[in-house]
């Protein structure tokens, strides 16, 4: 037996021997599977996605401005010249309406956006809904009168490490290019780019560019967004990640919907990662699962019967390995009726149905500050439980929290940062917006603030 034919054999072998879920996916059985091509499926996927260009004025500011003795002799007072600053990425268009899906940090901060068709047509666009927390955005083509051709979504929980995908989008903006690749890894939660950590990816060649492109599957259909890649060198390296569609396809809904957020369900509880040391403490054979760190009175959670060092195993029938995979898994739920959580209490099993509703977003109050303080530039909030869930924090908290931080303010300036909680301005507490803007109205030299980021108390001392 020949060298070729053995090989044959053998692959035809293992694949006869393949589990009953694997059946539909084979490896090559001869040479002739090897001179198959993908073009079927790319002239089927190409005209759906498209390539997103936004645009911003910003101010151009010459440092030396800054110092009042070159203003004297050299001039330069008035506003600071504007320029146009431009960005590019790619989208992919959900909708026959003119719906197109793409990146939060595609368009962020953009003035105005604009969409490229395959066929080279361009529209304008406006934003219909941006989720910072999936990184994810909405447009909506202008004056079109037409359907467009769309992509449907695929399921991606049912996506295995080693299925064939490709990546389509306008790399360095050279013009709508495809790559292949296969998935590498699936639930990727050390990413560091969203609110939830769970990423496809994939070495099929992603480039700057890509961010907002498609990823689908060996049937055409949508498996994410491709967003981010690893690299040393700006280019490419075999490691890119795409947001799952079954995220992509709950903040679409949304912006169908005619919302302006996300609505997702509430827990009400914090979670903890099992640490080898958790683990050998609990009995644990493997560091596996999401520990409950804290219940929230009155939440879904508590209403379900969720105790403190309960450990989560499984939603809805899909294994939890940490809280990023509980988080994602939860997230992608539809709100209404309940979900099916197991959690391991005391040695046993024990199944809770936890209604899936949104967090209450009573008294948020959130206010800019503008005036001139150390505070200036900043959006501040009431703690609520809404508030909470979108900035991962305990909802007992107490104080008001940094929403949002305007470019080049003062607040960010000084080192303020999303997320801080502010508990006191000049020895008195704060516990409402309405509490620090009245703070910020006094006229001081030196400022005594106390803050707590990442749960560590912080007091700073400005001005003097």
């Amino acid at each position: 037996m020949t060298v070729v034919r053995f090989l044959t054999a053998l692959l035809v072998s293992l694949a006869a021997t393949a589990p009953a879920m694997s059946q539909d996916r084979r490896v090559p059985a001869s040479p002739a599977d090897l001179r198959l091509s993908y073009a079927p499926i790319v002239q089927h996927v190409q005209p759906a996605v498209v390539n997103v260009y936004a645009a911003k004025m910003v101010q151009t500011r010459n440092p030396l401005l800054d110092d009042p003795i070159f203003r004297r002799f050299f001039g330069g007072g008035g506003q600071p010249p504007e320029q146009m600053q431009r960005s590019l990425g790619s989208g992919v268009m959900v909708d026959p309406s003119g719906l197109v899906v793409t990146n939060v940090h595609v368009i962020e901060g953009a003035d105005q956006v604009k969409v490229s068709l395959a066929d080279k047509r361009e529209f304008e666009a406006e934003i219909v809904l941006k989720d910072s927390r999936s990184d994810l955005a909405v447009l909506r083509l202008k004056d079109s009168h037409e359907k467009f051709p769309t992509l449907d979504f695929a399921n991606s929980d049912e996506l295995q490490v080693g299925d064939v995908v490709l990546a389509i989008g306008n790399p360095f903006g050279v013009g709508q290019t495809v790559t292949h690749g296969i998935i590498s890894a699936l639930a990727r939660t050390q990413v560091g780019i969203t609110d939830y950590q769970f990423f496809i990816q994939t070495d099929a060649a992603i480039n700057p560019g890509n961010s907002g492109g498609a990823l689908v599957d060996i049937t055409g259909k949508l498996a994410g967004i491709n967003t981010a890649i690893f690299s040393r060198s700006g280019g490419s390296q075999g490691i890119g990640f795409a947001i799952p569609s079954n995220m992509v396809r709950v903040v679409v809904a949304s912006a169908k919907s005619g919302g302006k957020s996300v609505k997702r369900p509430w827990l009400g509880a914090r979670l903890q990662a099992v640490t080898p040391e958790i683990a050998e403490t609990l009995g644990l054979r493997l560091p596996t699962g999401a520990l409950v760190a804290s219940v929230t009175p009155n939440s879904p959670a508590a209403r379900a019967g969720l105790k403190l060092s309960d450990l989560i195993v499984d939603i809805d029938g899909q294994a939890v390995d940490d809280p990023n995979a509980f988080d994602y898994r939860f997230a992608t739920r539809p709100l209404g009726g309940t979900s099916q959580i197991d959690v391991q209490r005391a040695g046993r099993t024990v199944k809770l149905a936890v209604p899936l509703e949104p967090a209450p977003d009573t008294d948020r109050g959130e206010v800019a500050l503008t005036t001139r303080t150390p505070f200036q530039g900043a959006t501040v909030s009431n703690i609520s439980p809404a508030v909470a869930d979108e900035l991962h924090l305990d909802s007992s908290t107490e104080g008001v929290v940094v929403t949002d931080l305007a470019d080049d303010a003062a607040a960010a300036n000084v080192g303020f940062q999303k997320g801080d909680i502010i508990l006191a301005v000049n020895n008195q507490k704060i516990t409402k917006t309405s509490d620090l803007v009245k703070a910020t109205r006094e006229s001081v030299r030196v400022w005594h603030i106390v803050v707590v980021r990442g749960g560590q108390q912080i007091n700073v001392t400005l001005g003097g």
